[in-house]
């Protein structure tokens, strides 16, 4: 494990993390969600966490503030392991944000049910062994139907990856992993494999399912060149319905295509771990 700014409060689980963030960073996850689960949103019980909000309360706030357009009531927390972040994000609280110091037991209220659980950048410094079993720790109170979306992106949030855990008739599924691109430095299939999760970063072995689904994507990226033509939005729709034909499991529909994300679908139980995609 990779050395850390400190040590967690005695009953948070976890480590703290840099916690560098920026402005509009996560943005695009959020506009993921809206498009993916906005009734995990709009529920009348939604919840939202930011779990390791980081250094400052940006991306809490600004989550917020997007989220808030499609639910005016809608509550959210920001949740840190370091108890300095969560004293300098206080002043930021209002009726329906609060800053709460916890880590992967999340730091909940009795009977509060997240709906959706954002962590992103969160576990790239731990073992790929501990990966499993956090998400197991964080998901553990998450409502039904309730959605967990864990990544890793890069420092202004153009290109990152994210695994997706959904709750469904009190079961832990593995839902997929989603690949995200805003274009701005090109598209290749190749830009993301530094920003892969942890579950998949040291799974780029020859013939491993990450290895085979990037290399598969490549070619089908190669095999529609012609249509970079048309602009990069559409060279990356094509090349992933190409790579849809060659057996993949995929979200294809234009309004995610066209936004720059690919998500690639499994529906696993995480309990069944032989079948996860970078356990085979």
């Amino acid at each position: 494990m990779k050395k850390t700014v400190g040590k967690p409060p005695k009953g948070t689980e976890g480590v703290i993390t840099r916690g560098k963030t920026a402005h509009n960073r996560l943005r695009r996850v959020d506009t993921f969600v809206l498009l993916y689960a906005r009734e995990c949103l709009t529920s009348s019980n939604a919840l939202f966490v930011d779990l390791g909000y980081g250094e400052e309360a940006i991306t809490t706030l600004e989550s917020g503030q997007r989220f808030r357009k499609v639910n005016a009531q809608l509550q959210v927390i920001g949740g840190e392991i370091d108890p300095e972040r969560v004293a300098a994000a206080k002043p930021f609280e209002d009726e329906q944000t609060t800053f709460r110091l916890g880590g992967f037991n999340l730091p909940l209220q009795a009977g509060q049910q997240p709906t959706v659980v954002r962590a992103f950048n969160v576990l790239r410094q731990y073992d790929e062994s501990e990966v499993l079993p956090a998400w197991q720790t964080i998901t553990s109170s998450i409502a039904e139907d309730g959605l967990l979306i864990e990544g890793t992106s890069d420092p202004f949030g153009r290109i990152w990856t994210a695994n997706l855990v959904r709750k469904r008739a009190g079961t832990l599924f593995y839902e997929g992993f989603l690949f995200s691109t805003n274009f701005r430095a090109g598209f290749s299939p190749e830009l993301f494999q530094p920003y892969l999760t942890k579950n998949f970063i040291h799974q780029m072995q020859t013939g491993s399912p990450i290895d085979k689904f990037l290399s598969d994507w490549k070619a089908a990226y190669n095999e529609t060149t012609a249509m970079k033509t048309f602009g990069l939005r559409q060279w990356f729709q094509s090349s992933a319905e190409n790579l849809a034909r060659r057996g993949y499991d995929l979200l294809l529909q234009p309004r995610f295509l066209q936004k720059g994300f690919l998500l690639w679908r499994w529906h696993t139980p995480l309990s069944v771990e032989k079948d996860l995609p970078w356990m085979r």
